[in-house]
């Protein structure tokens, strides 16, 4: 065999052994995501099941044993924070992740209803509703800086209640919690305390929308805790 043989053979063998390895490890990247989001999406479907539950004990507790911060709050905030970290990772348009997305919508919308009902019969409750619609299909560009504002303000009071929907997010129940609250472009488009709004996006802009008296309630009963 002539050398020049020789090394073009060396070097297929180099360019067999090189693909191989790619395969392996876009194999073994694609098996480990599709592991890490089985693990994920049984986790949801245990805090869905867990969710839907607590939803009939709550409907049927008395006003004296229910708090704003105690309803829900925290497990919805956990479940979304699962839901943006798979998107994250999958992307927004990955099927599995859009069947979560699908999944936490329904949960939110189930939990504003129910609020708003409890609202209703218990005097001590005095939550405030920001719904806030956005979107990922490239159309609109405060959306981000929108949703780290609202995150901000979630933490800072607690009677704050903040529901967030994919605007275009294919789900016949977002569609008509769309068409009752008559929801429109531009986006981001808000609900706050059963008022309208549209385009807002700077932490000032949202924060002057909240019910003075609820900020002010809000703050005391967070120095309290410190």
């Amino acid at each position: 065999m002539t050398p020049s043989a020789r090394n073009a053979l060396i070097a297929l063998g180099i360019t067999i052994l090189l693909f191989a390895t790619v395969l392996w490890a876009v194999d073994y990247l694609n098996a480990a995501r599709v592991k890490e989001l089985g693990t994920i999406e049984d986790k949801i479907a245990i805090d869905t099941l867990s969710l839907e539950t607590q939803f009939d004990l709550l409907a049927e507790a008395p006003c004296k044993d229910i708090s704003e911060g105690s309803v829900l709050s925290t497990e919805l905030n956990d479940l979304s924070d699962r839901l943006s970290y798979t998107e994250d990772r999958l992307g927004s348009e990955n099927d599995e992740v859009l069947k979560l997305k699908r999944q936490y919508t329904l949960l939110e919308i189930k939990d504003y209803l129910l609020m708003k009902r409890l609202a209703g019969e218990c005097k001590s409750l005095k939550p405030v509703f920001v719904l806030y619609f956005y979107s990922n299909a490239g159309d609109c560009k405060d959306c981000a800086q929108a949703g780290y504002a609202l995150s901000y303000l979630r933490q800072t009071y607690p009677r704050l209640r903040v529901y967030s929907f994919d605007y275009n997010l294919d789900l016949s129940a977002l569609k008509t919690l769309n068409a009752v609250l008559g929801i429109k472009a531009p986006l981001p488009a808000y609900v706050i305390n059963g008022k309208n709004f549209s385009g807002l996006a700077s932490l000032d802009e949202l924060e002057k929308r909240l019910p003075l008296d609820l900020l002010a309630s809000s703050t005391a009963t967070s120095t309290k805790k410190q």
